[in-house]
């Protein structure tokens, strides 16, 4: 899974942690099931990518970093790769839009782009969830092209927004 450079970051957010493993880039993060807080720095605020998305998931964003589980004290986060340690703060993208290879299916531009597990994003033709309708809430923006060769997609993203007709 992977992140093209060919991206426009017009709102990113840094107010949350990833504790839930080592994931890369390019894939939508939704809200973790321990809480929030409304300081900066709370702990509580946290992302992930997962495994099943159901109806009451909320996305967050696209991963903008690689998270990573290194010994600190025998080397450094490269800094050049986006590097964040796991359990560190992450960026997430917002508003703007992605060319990324998390994809799930086989969407066209124009498609709604919806949530899907493990951080995929699909048109919604797989969410297995009750109806898309109901299902406004995991909708994070619109496919701007289908896949292409390496199977990468151009997606805009535009969060928060809920309840989007369908």
């Amino acid at each position: 899974m992977a992140l093209k450079a060919d991206r426009y970051e017009l709102q990113t957010d840094i107010s949350f942690f990833y504790n839930a493993g080592t994931p890369t880039r390019g894939g939508v993060v939704v809200h973790g099931t321990a809480g929030s807080g409304a300081a900066m720095d709370q702990g509580v605020n946290l992302v992930e990518y997962k495994a099943a998305i159901a109806e009451g998931s909320v996305p967050v964003g696209i991963l903008l970093n690689d998270v990573v589980n290194k010994d600190l004290t025998r080397t450094h986060l490269n800094q050049h790769k986006d590097e964040v340690q796991k359990g560190g703060k992450v960026t997430i993208l917002r508003k703007g839009y992605v060319v990324t290879n998390n994809i799930e299916g086989t969407p066209s531009a124009g498609d709604i782009a919806y949530v899907h597990n493990n951080g995929n994003i699909s048109n919604g033709a797989s969410i297995a969830v009750a109806s898309l309708a109901a299902s406004g809430n995991l909708a994070i923006g619109r496919f701007m092209t289908s896949k292409d060769e390496d199977d990468y997609c151009k997606v805009e993203i535009n969060l928060p927004q809920a309840n989007v007709t369908i």
